[in-house]
């Protein structure tokens, strides 16, 4: 995926707007939320800018540290090239490429499955692959990157 981009003032704010140990407190928000899905976890932490490293169980488990990582706020970028998917080579390209999508003002997660699937009661599928970021499929917020699985 590379660089992603991020709106910086949004976001839950593990900080609680201090500022220092940024990276550690990006790093302790994606182990709690993936627990051993992302392995050897290093977060560098530059101005807003976020590289992570290290090993993801799955191309799913990437993604998901990515947005983790991204929907805090503070977070202006994601830089993944350095967190590998395991038994995949650091250059290979995931099989299917990943969709996100970037919650605007009135939206819900049944009008985005409506935009995707054709289906507003498919909110259900949207919700389950972001349920690291999405707590609650009724509190999602403008500025908030989500994943929309495939078909």
């Amino acid at each position: 995926m590379g660089l992603l981009d991020f709106i910086r003032d949004a976001g839950r704010d593990p900080f609680g707007g201090d500022k220092g140990n940024e990276a550690e407190r990006v790093k302790k928000a994606i182990e709690d939320d993936l627990g051993n899905n992302v392995r050897n976890l290093g977060v560098l932490f530059d101005d807003g800018h976020v590289t992570l490293q290290g090993e993801a169980a799955s191309q799913a488990a990437k993604e998901k540290a990515v947005l983790i990582a991204g929907n805090v706020r503070g977070v202006s970028a994601v830089n993944d090239d350095r967190l590998t998917v395991a038994g995949q080579s650091a250059q290979a390209a995931p099989a299917v490429q990943p969709r996100f999508y970037t919650i605007q003002a009135g939206d819900t997660l049944s009008k985005i499955a409506k935009e995707y699937y054709g289906d507003a009661n498919a909110y259900g599928r949207i919700f389950e692959a972001n349920r690291e970021v999405i707590k609650d499929p009724d509190k999602i917020y403008p500025g908030q990157r989500i994943r929309i699985p495939s078909e």
